[in-house]
């Protein structure tokens, strides 16, 4: 491909098989297979820049970026890239979105990291709706080995992040129980019930229930944060929590797909990296500009 140049969504959705192919060539030389459980390391920037939920808007992740890009700032995403597209997305929004995203982590791997969600981990626990397989055959035609691809580049991505000033960030939940010494070790080897702790459990104030993890509580929180030094936790999964500070300020739920807008916006957070964390008080939550708005299909 030689120099490779940062496509737009749109872009992407205008490439040929053969480029696609070459696209996804790149980002298999490219992006890194990261550990299960990741720490920002000091230093690496002043702010994360935390969305929630994506779910193939492509419109609003294409808007974090260009609004929070620039500046000593990461960009941390919380999981469920795919399925679910906004109409105006276009009919394979969650492939675009997917892979602008992985372009970012290519371009920029200390600077961007995808925790995967739910719809990520299909391979071993399969979620429903999951569109990903026939939007890419109707981008370049039935040929399995490209969804295969797409989706192990996905799972490149660790299942959680932590920052030096104390932050947890998953998709849904975090190990529960007596936590191995140290207790960074409940990431290693996970079986299935660990996994759906951290990428499908609800917490017990949504009125969701899939069924996958028992739901948490304030007690579990605490006691995982207690135990490993924490205090405050990012997440997804829940839309009905969006924007809803709980227990005491500990958590905080995010959502930045204009399918769940309803509940509580399209938002990200702004993490300070370089002061100490107490509560999500700390942080600020910024609404994007595609909140409330539709656009014209992609051509």
């Amino acid at each position: 491909m030689g120099e490779h140049r940062l496509r737009t969504p749109t872009e992407i959705l205008r490439l040929a098989p053969e480029e696609a192919d070459d696209l996804l060539g790149y980002l298999e030389r490219t992006v890194p297979v990261r550990p299960p459980l990741v720490e920002v390391p000091e230093g690496v920037a002043e702010e994360a820049i935390v969305f929630g939920d994506s779910h193939g808007d492509w419109r609003s992740v294409e808007e974090v970026v260009q609004r929070y890009r620039e500046g000593k700032r990461c960009l941390i995403g919380l999981g469920d890239y795919v399925d679910r597209a906004p109409d105006d997305c276009g009919p394979a929004g969650s492939v675009a979105n997917a892979l602008y995203l992985l372009e970012l982590v290519a371009e920029a791997p200390a600077l961007v990291i995808l925790i995967q969600g739910n719809h990520e981990i299909v391979h071993r626990i399969p979620a429903v709706p999951h569109n990903l397989p026939e939007e890419v055959d109707e981008l370049w035609g039935p040929d399995s080995t490209r969804y295969d691809r797409l989706l192990g580049l996905l799972e490149r991505g660790p299942f959680a992040v932590t920052t030096p000033n104390g932050a947890y960030l998953a998709h849904a939940g975090f190990p529960r129980g007596k936590l191995p010494i140290p207790w960074t070790r409940a990431f290693v080897d996970m079986d299935d019930d660990r996994l759906c702790e951290i990428t499908w459990a609800e917490c017990d104030a949504s009125r969701i229930r899939r069924g996958a993890a028992p739901p948490w509580g304030r007690l579990d929180l605490e006691e995982f944060l207690t135990s490993t030094g924490l205090e405050i936790m990012l997440r997804g999964h829940d839309p009905d929590l969006t924007g809803r500070p709980l227990y005491g300020g500990r958590c905080l739920t995010l959502h930045t797909s204009r399918i769940y807008e309803r509940f509580g916006g399209v938002i990200v957070a702004r993490v300070p990296l370089g002061t100490p964390l107490h509560s999500v008080t700390d942080l600020r939550v910024e609404h994007l500009a595609t909140e409330g708005r539709t656009f014209p299909n992609p051509s």
